[in-house]
């Protein structure tokens, strides 16, 4: 075997094609090997030899470039403080007029089974706070109390509890606006501005505070619809356009740029008013769909990489809709949610299905008081 002995080795990170070195090379040190390492923006792009490896500053991630695409290197995340947590926020109280409203937090651990434990509260009492997360933190957009709409934004630290904090504004003041994260960024999109529905999307990074910047429009003036995210496609299903017409349209964006959102295919049916009931881990986006026109309990899937219609999954427990959901990268989680008539009690029942298979939902716990429209978010979801 030859030994290559050298101080230095020049050329290596230039442009162009740098040193190219042949062989195999066996590494013995027992520390560590550096890899070229820069931001999303950073990134070569197209022209990149496939194979290649860098790491993301942005996402704190390895990427591979596939030929096609810089694609992250899926890690387990063993050191989760408090676990794979669900976290769900605000919500109604009561099904009939005048309604109440709900500041509470409650949280879970996903990976086992139980009844949601107090984590703390909301800034105010809120319905359509639309939900995301990082690994760190839990992000709500949005709101509305009786006649009022809000563009706030605020957050917690999913590890720990206590009352969630002032993060920055959105673009406008909007609910039933539906919510999706990667590991750095907040995307928010659609939902319902006084008078009308938006198209709008917009986004944050995460781990700073801020204000929301403008990332591009949905295909249509919708709101109250799904939203799930692997680490590289942000997922918006269903909704109901101003007509009001429910609708069964997928589209997708790609979380690291901007842009509109493109055509990805339909959900089995049409489907409004789950707004949140989508989630996922890395490979596939489960819906729990709402009124269509009534409440419902049917679920479906789709492979988020792979562009086309949503078939069957499974059943919830129960017909409803405006249920709350999260996911780890092994369990879909649905919470609460509206029965399918005027006046119908509302829901503290938390059920959850196994994302890898196909099937009916099974009894998790309950909510620490029954509500709809309790939007969540986790800390081991498909986006991170």
């Amino acid at each position: 075997m030859t030994i290559l002995r050298t101080n230095t080795i020049a050329g290596i990170g230039s442009d162009g094609a740098g040193t190219v070195l042949g062989g195999s090379f066996s590494f013995t040190s027992q520390n560590y090997v550096i890899l070229p390492k820069g931001t999303t923006d950073n990134r070569v792009g197209l022209g990149s030899t496939p194979g290649a490896l860098r790491y993301n500053t942005d996402s704190s991630k390895v990427e591979l470039y596939d030929g096609s695409q810089w694609a992250e290197v899926q890690s387990s995340r063993p050191d989760l403080d408090g676990g794979a947590r669900g976290l769900f926020a605000g919500g109604y109280l009561t099904p009939i007029s005048p309604f109440g409203f709900s500041s509470a937090i409650d949280y879970i651990n996903i990976s086992s089974t139980g009844n949601a434990v107090s984590f703390g509260s909301l800034t105010s009492a809120i319905i359509g706070n639309s939900g995301c997360a990082s690994a760190t933190r839990g992000i709500w957009a949005g709101a509305y109390t009786p006649g009022v709409y809000f563009n706030t934004i605020q957050y917690v630290t999913i590890s720990s509890t206590g009352n969630a904090v002032s993060f920055g504004s959105l673009t406008n003041s909007v609910f039933n606006c539906n919510s999706l994260a990667s590991a750095t960024r907040g995307v928010t999109l659609g939902g319902i501005v006084p008078g009308l529905r938006t198209n709008v999307i917009q986004y944050i990074t995460i781990a700073s505070t801020g204000n929301a910047v403008s990332f591009g429009s949905l295909s249509s003036l919708k709101g109250s619809g799904s939203t799930c995210a692997s680490s590289t496609r942000g997922i918006y299903a269903g909704g109901a356009t101003p007509s009001p017409s429910n609708i069964n349209v997928i589209e997708y964006i790609t979380i690291s740029t901007l842009g509109n959102a493109q055509d990805f295919g339909d959900l089995t049916s049409v489907s409004a008013s789950t707004c949140d009931g989508g989630c996922s881990n890395s490979i596939r986006g489960l819906f729990a769909k709402g009124v269509t026109p009534f409440a419902s309990n049917s679920i479906d899937y789709i492979t988020i990489a792979t562009l086309g219609n949503a078939v069957n999954f499974g059943s919830l427990t129960d017909n409803k809709s405006q249920h709350g959901a999260c996911a780890s990268s092994t369990r879909g989680i649905f919470a609460g949610g509206g029965g399918a008539g005027a006046g119908t009690p509302f829901s503290n029942v938390i059920e959850y299905t196994l994302i890898s298979t196909q099937g009916n939902a099974v009894d998790f716990g309950d909510l620490t008081v029954a509500r709809r429209r309790a939007y969540g978010c986790s800390n081991a979801h498909g986006g991170l």
